[in-house]
């Protein structure tokens, strides 16, 4: 959806839960010598700066990264992934955050590649600039990425990790994103892809998992991450959730280590909690 900035939402609770994920499992593949590809569908601008006027207009990051910036008592997956955004803040202060691609580039070597789409003409101008000086690893696109998806796969690496993070603004982003997973599966079965959700009210958010389920993945771990009650009026989103195809076995352990204290830190009631399931082959 082009109307659609991720700026106005950088660094808040979503991006914690989605980045965190995305952090461990390319940790994960980073212990193979073996070159890996990252696929992001909604890439964004790359990195936001927290000061500028469209992020500062919602101020979202204060309850999610900045809740996290000043603890000295996160568990261990956590600090390495607040590692990851101190890296962009040497001076100490939180001043940017790394979107997907970002944090992404933090674990890539020589050898590994990036396909990033974006469609926001602004937005794909920031991301060009960002990573112009890796162009011969870093591929930007200014395509649809559900619709480019599928030609990019099998990857020539035959290891890839593909994040899947639309905007939902539109109500065929349901269906598409289901849709999409289908034929990827079909390309590429041993991909890891991760799909990022909203928790909301409406009836195609309350279909998707089943929808996934149904999709019949031999290895998934779906994580749900609420940091309030739902509406009575059916409104807003209460939390988010990701569905990871072909996840890593070590994943729901390094998980359970840290969200019963994410809860605690990101909550903003007693609605706030997490569910935890998985099934790996």
């Amino acid at each position: 959806m082009l109307s659609y900035r991720h700026a106005f939402h950088a660094g808040n609770y979503a991006d914690v839960i989605e980045h965190f994920v995305l952090a461990e499992l390319l940790a994960y593949y980073r212990k193979k010598d073996k070159p890996w590809t990252y696929i992001d569908t909604h890439a964004g601008a790359g990195c936001y700066a927290l000061g500028s006027e469209v992020a500062g207009k919602t101020g979202e990051f204060a309850e999610g990264i900045g809740r996290l910036w000043g603890r000295d008592d996160l568990p261990e997956p956590l600090a390495a992934y607040t590692g990851i955004v101190r890296q962009f803040n040497p001076g100490g202060r939180l001043l940017f955050y790394p979107g997907s691609p970002a944090v992404a580039m933090t674990f890539a070597r020589e050898q590994d590649k990036l396909q990033l789409f974006e469609l926001h003409p602004e937005d794909i101008r920031t991301l060009r600039q960002t990573f112009s000086v890796e162009s011969h690893r870093v591929h930007v696109r200014a395509s649809d990425g559900l619709a480019g998806l599928e030609a990019l796969l099998p990857p020539s690496t035959r290891r890839a990790v593909v994040l899947i993070d639309p905007s939902y603004e539109i109500k065929t982003d349901y269906s598409r994103v289901v849709a999409t997973l289908a034929k990827a599966l079909r390309r590429f079965a041993t991909g890891c892809f991760v799909l990022w959700y909203p928790l909301l009210a409406r009836t195609e958010s309350r279909r998707l998992l089943g929808q996934l389920e149904e999709l019949g993945a031999g290895s998934w771990l779906d994580v749900r991450f609420c940091v309030d009650h739902a509406s009575r009026a059916g409104l807003g989103m209460f939390g988010c959730g990701l569905y990871v195809i072909n996840p890593p076995w070590v994943l729901p352990e390094r998980l359970q280590a840290a969200l019963p204290w994410l809860v605690g830190a990101l909550g903003m009631n007693d609605g706030a909690g997490f569910e935890l399931n998985h099934h790996i082959e």
